[in-house]
Parts: C-alpha cells; sequence; structure tokens
C-alpha cells in the first residue's frame, strides 16, 4: 500500500495526543507542497486557535474547556490529515486516480439526495416492469439493469476514493442504507463501499454508519456485511482522537445476539486464515480420489470419457468397489469441512477470477444476482439452463464464485463430452455441487450469510490484481484476531474470550490464543481461566514455565483436587526441570489414578534425573508388568537398567525395541552406552555407526555434543576418561 512516510508520522503523533508535533510535521508536508495551498490554509487556523489555547495556558488561566479544546483540535487536525493522505495516494497511484476521476466525469451531481433519487427510481423502474408487454419486457429490463449497474459502479468507486464524511453526510447515509425503498443489493454494495474506505482511512463517521447499520438493519445480508465492516474497521489507536469509539463498542457488546454473532465471525475469520493449509488437503488428498472413481478425466484440453475397461472389471471388481468407496468417502470428507466452515472452493474458483469482469472493483463485492449485464444472458441461455440455476442456486458459492462458475459454465459447455452434454440437454446429468447441496433455509441463516461475504472480501484480498493498494486486514493479527482489541476488554464479550482461545489453541493458533488471553480481563479469574492460560503457556516455544506453574497454583488454589490443574502443575515443573516439585504432583496424581500409565512413567523419569533410580525401578517394573508393550515406558527402564549396571537386562529390553520397524534413535543411541559402559568398545562403536547410516542427506548426529555435554557425567561416574571420550569421538568421524 502506497504511502508517504512524512504523513504517516502526522497521524502518530496525532494517535499519541502530541498536537503541537503534529502540527509541526503536517506544516513542513504542506509548504514542500504549495500546490495544497487550501490545506495550508485550513492547517493554518488550526495551528493559531492552537497558539491562541496555548497563550491563555502560559499567562496562567485555569481553562476548564482546555482539555476538550485540545481534543477538538486533534479531530480536525486528524480529519485534514486524513484527507491529505487521501489525496496524495491518489495523485501517486495512477489506479486509484482512474477511480477518482472516472464517476466524477461521468456524473457531475453526487449530492445526496440525487444518490438516493436515483437509487429510489430503480427500485420504481423495476416494479414497473410487471406492467411491460411480454414483447418489450426483456428488452426495457436489460436496459434498466445495465443503466442501473453503471451506476452502483460509479458510486462503489466514488464512495471508496472519497474523503471522510461529516455528521450529516453520514446520516443521510444510514437513511439510504435502513430504507426499505432502496434495494438491498445497493444497499449491500454501498456497505462494502464503505467498509474498504474505511479500512485505508478510519473515519469516525464512517465508523458509526457501520455501526448503527449492523445494529438496526432488518436485512440480514446488509447487516452481516456491516458486521465484518465494522469488526475490520475497528482501531484501538483512534480512541485517542474519538474515545467515544469506547462507548460506542461497548453499547453494541450489550446485545446479546451481537455477542453471538462476534464469537462466530471470530471463528469464521480463523477459518478464513487456514484457507490454503485447507486448499492442500483438497487438492492432495480428496480430490486424487474423487477423480479415481469416476470415468471422467481432466486434461489441458478440458473433461474427456474415459473408456470402461471391462475386462479389469470382470478380472477386479472389488477395485471398482474400493474406489467407489474412496470417493465417497472423499466427498463426504468435503461436504463435513464445509459443514465446519472450510471455504472449499477456494482453489478451484481462484483460477476463475481472470475473466474481465473482475477488472470492475464492485464486481468483487456486488451480490449475486441473475440479471447483472455481465451474466444474464449466459443465465437465460436455454442450453444447460436448468443444469446452471441448480448447481448456482444450492450450491455453498459465494457471490464471486456463483459469478465466477456462471462465466466459466458459458466456455466450458462447449467443450464437455458429448455424451454429458447430451444428458445435460435432456435433464439427466445429476446438478450436485460438491461439497452437497445447500437448502434454502440454511442460506439465510445469519451464519451462512456472514461466511459466504467473508470468502469474497478474502478473494479479493488475495486474489485482485491491485491488491496491495489497500490494507490487508488478513495480514494483520491485530485485525483478524479481533477478540484480542483492547475496544473489548471491558465489554460483555470478555466472557467469550475463554471459548475463542479454546478454539484457537485446538488449531494450534498458540500465539493468538495469547493475544486474546492476554486481553482477558476481569477482576477475578476463574479456575478455568489459570487452567487454559497455563496450557497455553506449556504449548509457547518461549521458556514461560514459572508463569505456567504460578497458574496451575492458582486453578488449583480454586479447586484442591483438580486432576488437570495438578497434571498441569507437574508438567510445568518438569518442564522447568524441578523435579522434585513435579514428582510431589505426580504422587498427587498416582493417588488419584494408581495404575495410569503417563502418570507411572513421568514419576519414574523425574525420580531417574533426582538420581533415585531403585524408586524409579519399581514404577517401571509395575509399567512393564501393566503394560508389557508399552515401547516408551521400555526405553525408559532399559535406560535406568543401563545407568545400575544392569546391562544383560537392559540389552535385552534394547534389542526388543529395536525389533520394531522405526526404532526411536534415542534407542539406538542408548543401546551403544550400554555397551560402552559394559566395556564392549567394538560392540559400542557399530551400534553409533548405525545412527550414521539412518542419518539423511546434510544431516549429522553431534556425537561430540552428545558425549562431551549431555552425558559426560555419565561416563565420568562410570570411570570413562577424557581421553576414551576423544577416541571415541574420532573414531566416529
Amino acid at each position: 500500500m502506497t504511502q508517504n512516510e512524512q504523513l504517516l508520522k502526522v497521524i502518530d503523533f496525532i494517535e499519541n495526543r502530541r498536537l503541537g508535533y503534529a502540527i509541526t510535521q503536517l506544516e513542513n508536508f504542506l509548504l514542500s507542497n504549495p500546490q495544497l495551498k487550501t490545506d495550508l490554509e485550513k492547517l493554518i487556523s488550526i495551528q493559531n486557535d492552537y497558539k491562541l489555547m496555548s497563550d491563555y495556558w502560559q499567562r496562567g488561566y485555569d481553562d476548564p474547556e482546555r482539555e476538550m479544546v485540545y481534543s477538538q483540535l486533534l479531530r480536525r487536525l486528524y480529519v485534514l490529515a486524513t484527507n491529505i493522505i487521501i489525496h496524495d495516494r491518489i495523485f501517486h497511484v495512477s489506479f486509484l486516480k482512474s477511480m477518482h476521476t472516472r464517476p466524477r466525469q461521468a456524473r457531475k451531481n453526487w449530492s445526496i439526495i440525487s444518490i438516493r433519487r436515483q437509487l429510489e427510481e430503480f427500485v420504481s423502474d423495476v416494479a414497473m416492469l410487471e406492467f411491460e408487454p411480454e414483447e418489450k419486457l426483456r428488452e426495457k429490463s436489460i436496459q434498466i439493469y445495465v443503466r442501473h449497474q453503471l451506476l452502483t459502479h460509479d458510486l462503489f468507486d466514488y464512495i471508496l476514493t472519497s474523503r471522510l464524511w461529516n455528521d450529516e453526510l453520514a446520516d443521510a447515509f444510514v437513511d439510504i442504507l435502513l430504507s426499505p425503498t432502496i434495494d438491498t443489493i445497493d444497499q449491500q454494495l454501498i456497505v462494502s463501499a464503505i467498509t474498504l474506505s474505511a479500512i485505508n482511512h478510519f473515519g469516525i463517521n464512517k465508523f458509526r454508519i457501520l455501526t448503527e447499520v449492523s445494529l438496526k438493519s432488518t436485512d440480514e445480508e446488509v447487516r452481516q456485511r456491516a458486521l465484518v465492516g465494522w469488526v475490520f474497521c475497528l482501531d484501538e489507536r483512534k480512541t485517542a482522537i474519538y474515545p467515544e469509539m469506547e462507548e460506542m463498542v461497548r453499547n453494541f457488546c450489550e446485545n446479546q445476539d451481537c455477542l453471538d454473532q462476534l464469537a462466530g465471525l471470530q471463528i469464521q475469520l480463523i477459518y478464513c486464515m487456514e484457507t490454503e493449509q485447507d486448499q492442500r488437503t483438497i487438492k492432495d488428498e480428496i480430490i486424487p480420489d474423487i477423480l479415481q472413481g469416476n470415468s471422467v478425466k481432466l486434461t489441458s484440453r478440458g473433461l474427456i470419457e474415459m473408456e470402461e475397461d471391462k475386462l479389469e472389471e470382470i478380472l477386479h471388481p472389488e477395485k471398482t468397489e474400493r474406489d467407489m468407496e474412496r470417493m465417497e468417502e472423499s466427498i463426504n470428507r468435503i461436504v463435513e469441512m464445509q459443514k465446519r466452515g472450510t471455504d472449499v472452493y477456494f482453489g478451484g474458483f481462484s483460477q476463475m477470477k481472470r475473466f474481465s469482469f473482475y477488472n470492475q472493483l464492485s464486481n468483487w463485492f456486488v451480490p449475486f444476482y441473475p440479471q447483472h449485464p455481465s451474466i444474464s444472458q449466459i443465465w437465460n441461455n436455454t442450453t444447460g439452463k436448468t443444469f446452471l440455476h441448480t448447481i448456482t442456486n444450492l450450491g455453498a458459492f459465494c457471490d464471486s464464485d456463483k459469478y465466477s462458475f456462471i462465466l466459466a459454465f458459458d466456455q466450458v459447455l462447449k467443450k464437455l463430452p458429448p455424451k454429458m452434454l447430451e444428458m445435460i440437454e435432456n435433464g439427466e446429468a445429476s446438478a450436485m455441487p460438491l461439497g452437497g447441496e445447500i437448502p434454502i433455509e440454511e442460506q439465510r441463516q445469519k451464519a451462512f450469510i456472514r461466511r459466504r461475504y467473508l470468502q469474497n472480501v478474502y478473494r479479493f484480498f488475495r486474489l485482485f490484481s491491485m491488491r496491495s493498494e489497500f490494507r490487508n486486514p488478513f495480514e494483520e493479527s491485530s485485525q483478524y484476531v479481533f477478540f484480542a482489541n483492547q475496544l473489548f476488554r471491558h465489554t460483555q464479550l470478555a466472557d467469550r474470550m475463554l471459548e475463542i482461545a479454546s478454539f484457537l489453541m485446538k488449531h494450534k493458533r498458540f500465539n493468538e490464543a495469547k493475544m486474546v488471553i492476554d486481553n482477558y480481563e476481569t477482576e477475578s479469574y476463574s479456575s478455568d481461566y489459570y487452567l487454559m492460560k497455563g496450557s497455553l503457556l506449556m504449548r509457547l516455544p518461549m521458556r514461560v514455565s514459572d508463569s505456567a506453574v504460578e497458574c496451575f497454583q492458582q486453578a488449583l488454589e480454586q479447586k484442591p483436587d483438580s486432576e488437570q490443574a495438578i497434571s498441569g502443575l507437574a508438567r510445568a515443573n518438569f518442564r522447568n526441570q524441578n523435579y522434585a516439585e513435579a514428582l510431589k504432583a505426580y504422587r498427587r496424581l498416582i493417588d488419584m489414578k494408581p495404575d495410569h500409565r503417563s502418570y507411572l512413567l513421568n514419576a519414574a523419569i523425574c525420580l531417574t534425573n533426582m538420581n533415585e533410580n531403585q524408586e524409579a525401578l519399581k514404577l517401571l517394573y509395575k509399567l512393564e508388568y501393566l503394560y508389557p508393550d508399552d515401547v516408551n515406558a521400555k526405553s525408559v527402564l532399559a535406560w535406568v537398567q543401563t545407568i545400575e549396571g544392569k546391562y544383560e537386562q537392559a540389552e535385552k529390553n534394547y534389542l526388543q525395541l529395536l525389533s520394531q520397524e522405526q526404532p526411536q534413535l534415542v534407542d539406538m543411541l542408548n543401546i551403544g552406552y550400554c555397551k560402552w559402559l559394559e566395556g564392549k568398545i567394538v560392540d559400542a562403536i557399530n551400534h553409533f555407526k548405525q545412527i550414521i547410516l539412518r542419518q539423511q542427506d546434510g544431516e549429522r548426529f553431534d556425537f561430540e555434543n552428545e558425549f562431551m555435554n549431555v552425558q559426560y557425567n555419565l561416563l565420568k561416574a562410570h570411570h570413562i576418561s577424557d581421553t576414551e571420550i576423544q577416541m571415541m569421538i574420532e573414531t566416529l568421524l
């Protein structure tokens, strides 16, 4: 995104309430850009008011309104600086300059009265179509929709490149967006234009519009778009200029329905962030199974039918059945992914965004309607009409993908195999979208509407050719993890923080989960909070074991007999190498569950690290009796036997471990130690060399570090000299 660093510095000063610095910085910019004479005059007005206020302060006058005046000057300066930034970007980015110029040249009158009149006239014109004679209806309809599409295209670009709005203009747009006399398609498109504009350049009035519409609109499609836009525009830094944002957010979160939708939106945003990973799964694991069980093959020339191999079916009938089962399982897997919230169509439809249709920015956000001039002819074409309508209406496609599908269908229809085309014409082909049909009732649900729109937005920010000129909310964790926004800290949304943090942890997004947990603030934290935070800290790469210990201790104070808290405390102390405390916790757990496998094993490891090997062996022998096939317990047992000089018993266990199909590296290493400590040097060397043979290209096991640091004390305790250690290292080079 093209930005002027000098102007960004002005905004930074304003957000930190450093009015004098901001005025000086902006003055320097304007003096070097004489073409902005009008803006310089506005700045001088602000500067004079600031000097007047400062002069009164220096004279010692007590002005009870000083804080208010200072804040008002900050606002005036922010509006001026932001408008200059918008102008500067339009001037330096040809794409934005074209978007700014074209609608203003195409239509001279952009007054709010004119905009509303034209939008309402369209609704009237469409309503009057039912009185047109049949022979003129189609032609008249096309004319109306073509003319209106040009208007909405111009309006979208006009809003997107507009400066910050005043209160009166914002109120007028709120009325338009809530009016029953304006078409919902137009309202949705206007909301998207306002969203894109406010994401790039925050304005309190555009933010207020999205707030009011998301609370008051009775049209769910409009409301969900406004909700998404509202979340993407949240910027806690702007509260230094507009403190009323805090109250707006707090009031928003007093509505239980809004809280539920915000929680759902946060989860859906995370699924958006996992789209690329999900596409790899679909491409590499699912699609091959679907194609393998089908009689159609995808080639560079399109779809072709494969000849049926009757002999293969006779000789191997079970293979055909297996292929069909795998295909059904893969299709069901996609259905489940889709129900969960996965964007299953992104990979396929991302290749269909090269149509000229997508050169027009507003078309990335326009809701799907069959009368759109770019697809109306295809939609009404008799060839494959039923097939096309069924898939488009019942598939879980976002609006952008519906347009892609129709445009692609028109081209693919000519390349279909004759037999398939005949089936489509005769209505014999099953119009089943991949992922299954979505009932109309489900498509009207809030979550489905919101997810479909999010997919539109995600495609724009991932695939639009000029996307770099827009601030991308999917690239900033502070935007897509909005539950971590401090504006929500003292709202009722805090009650949903643990739910979202838990979801993030299940998806292995631990850093984002920590952002949410750290934003959770209340007078007294629950045991669940401490358990979750402790578990989270244990999964972060940084050394935070001490903090995790404190969390589990706090949880235990509230629930002294909580097995989960005791287990967490044991693991945290173990990770912190505080084996004595970890052992205490594991012994409590063993008292609760005497035969629990991991509790017994971890207690034995603690004892080994404390050099209490005989006690460790008692637990390990119990484990061997209870779980004779547990390779982890056997591995620890063999190592303790090695340390205690029980070489024959240890070797017997190691041989069993090494007979596994994929023996663990640690067991290959430890049998070498066993032989070395026993004095069988050649055998030890041979076992260590097995590790070398197992290494792949570029890998090299660091025996020097292993012998001189990791197990140096063990070797010295068994009277192996430094010379012998060095000789072993040199032998293995």
